[in-house]
């Protein structure tokens, strides 16, 4: 066994390590079982869960940007009742914190959700999505305005009673201003960064890339942005944050954890490398090996 703990807690959650995976990358964790050992990870945040079914937005709706990508998806989904039926069952034995991404175009729909999920009993956690820039309704219109933030987090906080983790849009003027208003309203811990607002254009077609024109930008080019909402928010909030927006390699990791996350969640770096969050595991112990930490903890808001 070694004797390097990297072991943290994000609420009531106890994880092995802190990385997960980010939702919409990762599928429900099932698609990746060929390539990793899902025990390895701290946890996996399962892709997001709404209402009912949804097929999504019209193709093309993702494109390649210089050091990241935009994607337009929508939430494409099975439903809740569906992921409860058929889904949960098949992944309710992994060995690690699954947790689920919930969405919704209304209140109502976001409280349906997490009160379902709230009777799985593999399921810790919740992830709210109240900042998606890919969907017509709710989404992103929740996580932009403090009031509505707060209404939602506090409607599903009443019907939930495991772990509430919203996860936040850096599309807004202050970050810190939601993050505030959302953990007043009953959040256990915050996530963030959720993808940027961006687009593309087909200079050829003269069409922009993607069919919703404008689709959330991730990968290694908004890492800077998302370190820094990271920093500010766990320097203005109690409950604990999970940090995401990059993450490639342990270097990246260990940025949001000293900027002051207590957990990351690694998204877009999947699709280019299925075994890349445990190379990241093992480039974390190695770090803490060469530079004498005994606990990860140690390095953990240290900025």
């Amino acid at each position: 066994m070694s004797d390097i703990s990297l072991e943290v807690k994000v609420d009531r959650l106890t994880l092995r390590n802190p990385v997960m995976t980010a939702s919409g990358t990762f599928g429900y964790g099932e698609e990746f079982t060929d390539f990793i050992d899902l025990a390895r990870l701290g946890g996996i945040v399962v892709k997001g869960t709404t209402g009912e079914r949804r097929q999504g937005n019209a193709y093309p709706r993702m494109a390649e940007t210089p050091a990241g990508m935009l994607n337009a998806v929508g939430l494409q989904n099975v439903g809740v009742e569906t992921f409860c039926k058929e889904v949960y069952p098949r992944i309710k034995h992994f060995d690690t914190n699954i947790i689920v991404n919930v969405s919704g175009s209304s209140i109502e729909e976001y409280c349906h959700v997490a009160e379902m999920i709230n009777e799985l009993e593999k399921i810790p956690a919740i992830e709210i999505n109240i900042s998606c820039p890919n969907v017509k309704k709710g989404g992103m219109g929740f996580g932009t305005n403090p009031e509505m933030a707060a209404q939602v987090v506090a409607a599903v906080r009443k019907v939930y009673n495991k772990t509430l983790i919203v996860k936040l849009t850096p599309n807004v003027t202050s970050v810190v201003e939601i993050a505030k208003s959302v953990e007043g309203a009953g959040a256990d811990s915050l996530s963030l960064i959720n993808t940027l607002l961006g687009m593309a254009v087909d200079v050829e077609r003269r069409r922009p890339m993607l069919s919703t024109v404008t689709g959330g930008l991730s990968g290694p080019c908004v890492k800077p942005v998302a370190v820094r909402c990271v920093w500010q928010v766990a320097h203005a909030v109690k409950v604990p944050v999970i940090g995401l927006g990059g993450i490639r390699t342990a270097e990246d990791a260990l940025e949001f954890l000293m900027a002051g996350a207590k957990a990351v969640e690694v998204g877009t770096a999947n699709f280019l490398d299925p075994q890349v969050t445990v190379k990241i595991v093992e480039g974390l112990e190695a770090y803490c090996r060469r530079h004498k930490v005994a606990d990860i903890n140690e390095l953990i808001g240290i900025i």
